[in-house]
């Protein structure tokens, strides 16, 4: 019986990543979980059938060398990759460290071209590049340096891919969510509600308020975006990013 093809997925077992495996083994992929946690990564494999964990750390170009060793040993061609490593929250601009600034490019931009190393030779024609930015990349703030700065990097890398592997027929993606309903964004909440004299819930309140519907994104809505892009008609979509916002830009276009 032929091997499934391979989706790769870094950043495999944080909250929206664990969504995301799961979503593309139920379509039938082979996921490669890469994550720097064993302990995580063995949760995720006993619990997700389909599932093959790469212990990796996509910071460190060591990254590379296992993520291929992992997909030359199922020896199946690789469908899709999704780059959804996130980044520290270090602070505004005016206060964030550098290193962690470089850091966030690094783990973000860095990060994806490690994989794109690790695959390139097992893509197969439709295959899709995709990387998770988000909703600051293309709306600077003056507290989020470091996902601004690396999410609006990704979004240039995703162009560069998507001219230097058309020829071959495959294509690159952004995905770009706005805030994540995730235990990350509570934390978040919770640091800026104690930097500002309120509740957390009061924080959450204000950043409902920043949607046109008062919503934030979920895990389970990118997981469907990046499972989406796997039809043939998503070719159309090449070199462009998918805002999941729930309606927070307001630049044109």
């Amino acid at each position: 019986m032929p091997q499934a093809d391979i989706a790769v997925v870094v950043g495999s077992t944080g909250a929206m990543g664990q969504v995301i495996v799961r979503r593309l083994a139920a379509k039938g992929l082979t996921v490669v979980a890469v994550a720097r946690s064993t302990d995580a990564l063995a949760s995720l494999v006993h619990s997700t059938p389909g599932v093959v964990a790469c212990a990796a750390d996509i910071a460190s170009d060591s990254a590379t060398e296992a993520i291929r060793a992992t997909c030359e040993q199922l020896g199946a061609p690789v469908r899709l990759v999704v780059q959804g490593a996130g980044v520290t929250t270090a602070g505004g601009v005016l206060t964030a460290p550098t290193e962690a600034v470089v850091d966030a490019v690094n783990i973000k931009v860095g990060g994806m071209l490690r994989l794109m190393r690790a695959v390139d030779g097992r893509l197969s024609a439709g295959a899709r590049l995709v990387a998770i930015g988000g909703h600051y990349g293309f709306e600077p703030t003056a507290y989020a340096a470091t996902a601004g700065v690396a999410n609006a990097a990704l979004a240039n890398l995703v162009r560069q891919l998507s001219w230097a592997y058309g020829p071959r027929g495959v294509t690159s993606h952004l995905v770009a969510p706005g805030p994540a309903d995730t235990e990350r964004l509570h934390r978040v909440a919770k640091d800026r509600a104690a930097r500002d004299g309120l509740s957390a819930a009061e924080v959450l309140d204000q950043m409902r308020a920043e949607s046109a519907i008062g919503a934030f994104t979920t895990p389970e809505q990118i997981a469907w975006a990046i499972a989406l892009l796997l039809d043939p008609e998503a070719d159309a979509l090449a070199g462009g990013t998918l805002f999941m916002d729930a309606g927070r830009r307001k630049g044109l276009p």
